[in-house]
């Protein structure tokens, strides 16, 4: 009876819902109620509004209708439809001072700033780098499999600083995303990192979402979650309880300097996702504790800085190279380690 009941709603409801969000549970996932699981995975909502979208029978798992305390289980096929449709996302042109590098007819490359975010998303409509960018120039090229991304063939996370490339083209847009896949172009980083570094060193782990915490991800030693990724460190310079070290990118996955080194016990200074802004090194005493606060105070974020950026030119295939200086917040972090490790050496 419940199961013709599903059928029927579902039946009803086809020409009415539209679908807001659908996901597939990942392999390892445990069993979890519904309203918790997209309570993860959804942005920007509530528990009441999923536990109401359920009393509506908007929540299907599996093609049927389920409800709150329904437990989630490994590829379950889980769609969210509300009776209205999605919010589209128009591409909004806004004007924006853009520190813009190197631009031609094919290219451009931004050094985005903290606290940009570079293209429109759930809960970020307006104000991001695409909207910049689009008002600087006539239009942006559109492909499938950037829905919403327009010229973007790689992207920086809201707090990391750093340059871009933007395709301008069509054929600029195809070319650099097939230097992206083939693993050609070069990315150097520079981070502040917690702890006394090694002087040089690869990590290498499968990156894919934390199965409980769907805001992070994770690193896998299962072979058969996530996907393959490997970092490059180097040392630059050593503080004591803090490094500052480059990081050369092989792979490019989400949050994957982030991820892999605090994997290997190196948590990013500041980094507010993967426990880098608390004090993870140091001493006991006051002062200590309110230097390091003071730091986090003047960059409020990661540590982390996309310094140097190296591809072919789609359209001339010469080699291009470019590099930016670190911004001030994180210059003056480390101007402030070197001075406490110069004081406490010479103790």
């Amino acid at each position: 009876m419940k199961d013709q009941q599903n059928n029927i709603i579902e039946e009803q409801d086809s020409d009415q819902l539209f679908e807001h969000f659908k996901v597939k549970a990942d392999k390892g996932q445990d069993p979890l109620r519904i309203d918790k699981f997209l309570m993860l995975r959804v942005e920007k909502t509530s528990r009441n509004r999923i536990q109401n979208a359920a009393k509506a029978g908007c929540i299907l798992v599996n093609g049927k209708v389920v409800k709150s305390n329904y437990k989630v289980r490994p590829g379950d096929e889980i769609k969210l439809m509300l009776p209205h449709e999605p919010r589209t996302l128009e591409l909004i042109p806004e004007k924006m001072e853009l520190d813009i590098v190197y631009e031609d007819d094919s290219l451009i490359i931004v050094n985005k700033p903290s606290g940009l975010v570079v293209h429109p998303g759930y809960g970020n409509y307006t104000g991001t780098l695409v909207n910049g960018l689009i008002h600087h120039f006539d239009q942006l090229p559109q492909n499938k499999d950037f829905a919403g991304r327009p010229g973007l063939v790689h992207r920086i996370d809201k707090l990391t600083t750093g340059l871009m490339v933007v395709a301008k083209t069509e054929y600029a847009m195809t070319h650099l995303a097939k230097q992206f896949f083939d693993r050609t172009v070069k990315r150097r980083y520079q981070a502040i990192v917690w702890g006394d570094v090694e002087p040089e060193g690869r990590i290498e782990g499968h990156i894919g979402r934390h199965l409980k915490n769907r805001q992070k991800m994770t690193v896998f030693e299962d072979a058969s979650y996530g996907k393959h990724a490997v970092t490059h460190f180097k040392l630059i310079r050593r503080f004591g309880y803090v490094s500052h070290v480059e990081c050369r990118l092989e792979t490019g996955r989400t949050h994957q300097i982030r991820v892999h080194m605090a994997h290997i016990g190196h948590a990013l200074f500041g980094d507010p996702v993967y426990g880098g802004n608390r004090i993870l090194k140091g001493t006991v005493y006051t002062k200590y504790k309110q230097f390091v606060e003071n730091c986090f105070k003047l960059m409020p974020r990661q540590a982390l800085h996309a310094k140097s950026l190296g591809f072919i030119h789609p359209k001339t295939e010469e080699e291009m190279y470019f590099e930016s200086d670190l911004p001030e917040d994180m210059e003056t972090v480390i101007a402030k380690w070197e001075t406490y490790a110069s004081h406490r050496l010479g103790e």
